[in-house]
């Protein structure tokens, strides 16, 4: 095993060689190819069976599938058990549900014990006939006691008969008021008999049987842990990833669906790399208790420190200028912007406080709410920083067709711009979440590593966010183009060798994590009087 030293020359440093997946070196961190380190491409995902060799340590097989893929599915399982047991294809279906679409159980415990089986699934029927609408002669409606001697009248295989119209209200309230459809039973009191797809469509409108199929596909996925659907709004694909929950605490499931959303498969958060689901939802509750909320202003709000005006954020970049005394400052450290980008650079790390203050119970209690502060700030600030930048990518279409205007280029010469845009949301988005890691982190020997790395991605972001801010008459400059484009690839390995750094270590079992949560809590200041930059 390589030493930590090695292992930081290999990790951490821009100008060590690395290797691609096939094998090919790569030298210097600023000229790797972007293709070199792709995320899953969202229009295909990454599936066991189409990408055989993972790109990254943090990315993880998935598939996405449309809801005919998810119809085809559940349609060759239910062919199969269909020819296996000998029975109807509506049967069929109602045994996988019941045992949600475990195929092998349901033909050991069939083949070991049928009648209890087909009991249990609400299928023991008094009599084999199939179901259709059928008119009596002197038949009394138990629901609504209607005798009409021309009313349609319906009963499953159980034999319960209603007259048509008690049905289909019954079938209506079930669906469209209730979602149900997997497990509709017989109206009768304690028959259990469930209804199957070919009863329903005898009886329902349309409008419903569309309700109804697609209640059932819900179904489908629902039953499958390895299957979940696409939280974006309106979207119908469902994702299939194999990461058991007992494997969440050394894996960030994190998936991409055609649609473009990104979520983390093991929660129901969007994408939080390189945070694990458990520590999302500590540092989450933490931050919504009411006792650390008395901070809010401190981290959307801030003092010059040469001046003392009221400054708040209105833009992604740090760089900071005061308007009243044209101060230059670092928005997250309050620094001298002059010393950024230099060895002096240290906006990312916390500095424990040592010495006599540290035994005091007062002052522990002040470096912990501090040391909350410090990570939290950050971790807010690349939130707002990420709205901020994602404001913008809605005016960036606009602000390239001014620079196709200005410049002359053509549409597909201006697309470093979108690029850009969407490197700065995404790493800002990566870099949120590393101070949410960093809180619960406890220092090892790797720790400094994945600080050099944070502050690495940091560094890059700040530089392209600035450069991205700048206006058309300059960003029609060529050299300030190639300066973006080489930025925005720089940015996008960066992320990648943060991610898998943690990812591996993660996996390993190399990251201790403390589980402090004591609450601090504070007076909250009053609103300030703000000034833009």
């Amino acid at each position: 095993m390589d030493s930590d030293e090695d292992y930081m020359s290999a990790v951490s440093s821009e100008d060590e060689l690395m290797q691609d997946d096939t094998g090919d070196e790569i030298s210097g961190a600023e000229d790797f190819d972007d293709d070199d380190f792709d995320e899953p491409d969202p229009d295909f995902g990454l599936s066991p069976k189409d990408d055989k060799k993972k790109k990254s340590a943090h990315i993880v097989s998935f598939t996405v599938f449309e809801p005919a893929d998810v119809q085809r599915q559940q349609d060759d399982m239910i062919n199969e058990v269909n020819m296996i047991l000998d029975m109807s294809k509506e049967d069929a279906a109602i045994l996988l549900r019941h045992f949600r679409w475990n195929k092998e159980r349901l033909l050991e415990d069939y083949m070991d014990r049928p009648e209890k089986v087909l009991e249990a699934a609400g299928l023991s029927s008094k009599t084999t006939t199939p179901p259709k609408l059928e008119t009596i002669a002197g038949f009394v409606c138990d629901i609504c006691c209607e005798d009409d001697e021309a009313l349609e009248t319906f009963a499953l295989k159980c034999g319960h008969r209603y007259c048509v119209d008690c049905y289909r209200h019954y079938l209506t309230q079930k669906i469209r008021d209730e979602g149900e459809a997997a497990r509709i039973q017989c109206p009768s009191d304690g028959c259990g008999r469930i209804l199957d797809s070919r009863s329903l469509d005898l009886l329902v409108t349309s409008d419903l049987t569309g309700r109804y199929h697609e209640l059932l596909n819900r179904t489908y996925v629902e039953d499958k842990d390895i299957f979940k659907w696409c939280p974006a709004p309106d979207c119908p694909n469902a994702i299939e990833c194999d990461v058991k929950k007992k494997d969440l605490d050394r894996i960030v499931p994190t998936v991409d669906c055609r649609c473009g959303a990104r979520f983390c498969f093991g929660c129901p958060n969007p994408d939080h790399q390189p945070a694990p689901c458990a520590l999302v939802k500590k540092w989450l509750k933490k931050c919504a208790d009411d006792s650390e909320t008395a901070n809010w202003i401190s981290a959307n709000t801030k003092e010059c420190p040469k001046c003392n005006s009221t400054i708040e954020k209105n833009g992604g970049c740090n760089h900071m200028t005061c308007r009243k005394c044209k101060y230059e400052f670092c928005w997250m450290c309050m620094g001298l912007w002059s010393e950024h980008g230099t060895s002096w650079y240290n906006c990312n790390r916390f500095e424990e406080k040592s010495g006599a203050e540290a035994r005091d119970a007062q002052a522990k209690s002040r470096t912990s709410l501090e040391r909350y502060l410090h990570y939290y700030n950050r971790y807010a600030n690349h939130e707002q920083s990420a709205k901020l930048d994602k404001d913008i990518a809605l005016k960036t279409e606009k602000k390239m067709v001014q620079l196709q205007t200005a410049s002359g280029m053509s549409w597909i010469e201006v697309q470093y711009l979108n690029a850009a845009s969407q490197a700065l949301q995404t790493c800002r988005q990566t870099l949120k979440w590393t101070y949410a890691f960093a809180f619960y982190l406890a220092r090892n020997n790797l720790t400094e590593i994945f600080e050099d790395n944070q502050k690495d991605l940091e560094m890059a972001v700040e530089n392209l966010s600035e450069m991205f801010e700048k206006p058309i008459t300059e960003l029609s400059e060529p050299k300030l183009k190639g300066d973006i484009m080489d930025k925005t690839s720089y940015c996008n390995n960066r992320r990648v060798i943060l991610l898998d750094f943690t990812a591996e270590n993660l996996a390993k079992g190399n990251w201790t994590f403390n589980a402090d949560l004591t609450a601090t809590s504070s007076a909250a200041a009053p609103p300030a009087q703000q000034q833009r930059r």
